[in-house]
């Protein structure tokens, strides 16, 4: 570890990740880097745990954000270092040539991976990268995919690759989360990072990668997306995650069907009779969640964006009663924000632990948090984070 990079860094911009990874940089190898890539992290305004199941999700990015500074070398090197707390850990060099699974561990797996996968794209030659980001860790926002994505863009801009084909790159990030990392991730992350627009969220049809941005503009109809990060542990490399697409997987084989999207909600009762009784809760939350997703996509086309607060309840309810990805602590947010004047909230991400959003009444923004913040401390829980997210643009150059 080195010492903190306060006297390296200046200006209004020194807090932006892009700036502080770039003096980072410049302090570690002595100078500037060739560029600064970054991506965002996102909050998924609904459809959860559809897009492995080739469903609908609706996400927009955070102002949030992760940058990768970043050089090539010429020696074959992966030299990675990442900025916390204004202090730079280094992972061990490691050669791009050498990269398999289970070689590299930690947090420096996943760029590693990515460069994993963009070795059989032709890219060899090495790179020394330097991270800087603040986009929350653990919060189920996001933070390890806006990570991949910068580096993805990094290399491939170190490379003089072009980047016209945005959900190719979302794929190439997928399979480094699932094979290097181990983590049986979908496609609703990377694609949210790399494709969202500001103002905007993203309904993507995960099978045919059909998609189209649709304005979102909480603030003009006197409402906020409020996130409540609770800072309880969350890691979609735990066996809950994988075991639930498993048995989605199991399920669909069972109806034969290529993947649960092809179960229609005028036909989930007669597949709940089909299916193992294990398999009818997750089956029922993924036809009902996509169902939701298109609902939502109706409401914001006609601009009746207050009338989202149901389907964000009835999306909680079935991820904590039929998925169970929920936590004590999600479900209370939820229940405290929807108390102090809500629309509608729900958890996001992956779960068990994590974020949940609730769509707020700008008027009521600070009794919702005031009463989230109190349940936690009733409960002698950590403090969570709160912030309201505004849809912001995707992946990028920087510098």
């Amino acid at each position: 570890m080195l010492d903190p990079l306060s006297k390296y860094e200046a200006g209004a911009d020194a807090t932006k990740p892009s700036r502080r990874a770039s003096a980072a940089f410049t302090r570690l190898h002595g100078a500037a880097p060739s560029g600064v890539w970054s991506a965002p992290g996102r909050v998924n305004l609904i459809g959860e745990h559809t897009d492995y199941n080739d469903g609908f999700v609706l996400p927009f990015a955070l102002p949030h954000r992760t940058a990768v500074a970043a050089s090539a070398r010429d020696d074959g090197l992966l030299r990675v270092a990442t900025l916390h707390d204004g202090v730079l850990e280094e992972a061990d060099p490691v050669a791009v040539a050498d990269l398999e699974p289970g070689v590299v561990g930690g947090w420096a797996a996943y760029p590693a991976g990515v460069a994993w996968v963009l070795r059989e794209q032709g890219l060899t030659g090495g790179a020394d990268l330097v991270i800087a980001g603040d986009v929350p860790a653990g919060a189920g926002l996001s933070s390890s995919h806006a990570l991949e994505c910068a580096v993805a863009l990094a290399l491939l801009g170190l490379a003089d690759r072009a980047v016209d084909d945005l959900p190719q790159v979302a794929r190439w990030v997928q399979r480094a989360e699932n094979e290097f990392v181990g983590a049986p991730t979908g496609l609703l992350d990377q694609t949210a990072s790399l494709c969202c627009t500001e103002a905007h969220v993203l309904f993507l049809d995960v099978r045919s990668f059909e998609s189209e941005q649709v304005p979102f503009d909480a603030a003009a109809h006197g409402l906020e997306v409020l996130v409540i990060d609770t800072r309880a542990s969350h890691s979609h490399t735990d066996g809950g995650y994988g075991a639930r697409r498993a048995g989605c997987e199991k399920a669909a084989s069972v109806l034969g069907v290529a993947a649960l999207r092809d179960v229609d909600v005028s036909g989930l009762d007669a597949a709940l009779d089909r299916v193992p009784e294990e398999s009818r809760p997750l089956v029922r939350h993924v036809v009902t969640e996509n169902e939701r997703v298109l609902a939502a996509v109706g409401l914001l086309r006609g601009g009746r964006l207050a009338e989202l607060g149901p389907l964000l309840d009835a999306s909680h309810a079935s991820l904590r009663d039929d998925y169970r990805v929920s936590a004590p602590e999600l479900d209370v947010a939820v229940d405290a924000a929807k108390a102090a004047g809500a629309l509608g909230a729900r958890m996001v991400g992956g779960g068990f632990g994590g974020s949940a959003i609730a769509l707020v009444p700008v008027q009521r923004h600070d009794e919702v948090v005031r009463q989230v913040l109190a349940a936690f401390a009733e409960r002698g829980w950590a403090t969570p984070r709160t912030f309201t997210a505004v849809p912001s643009a995707g992946a990028g150059r920087d510098e």
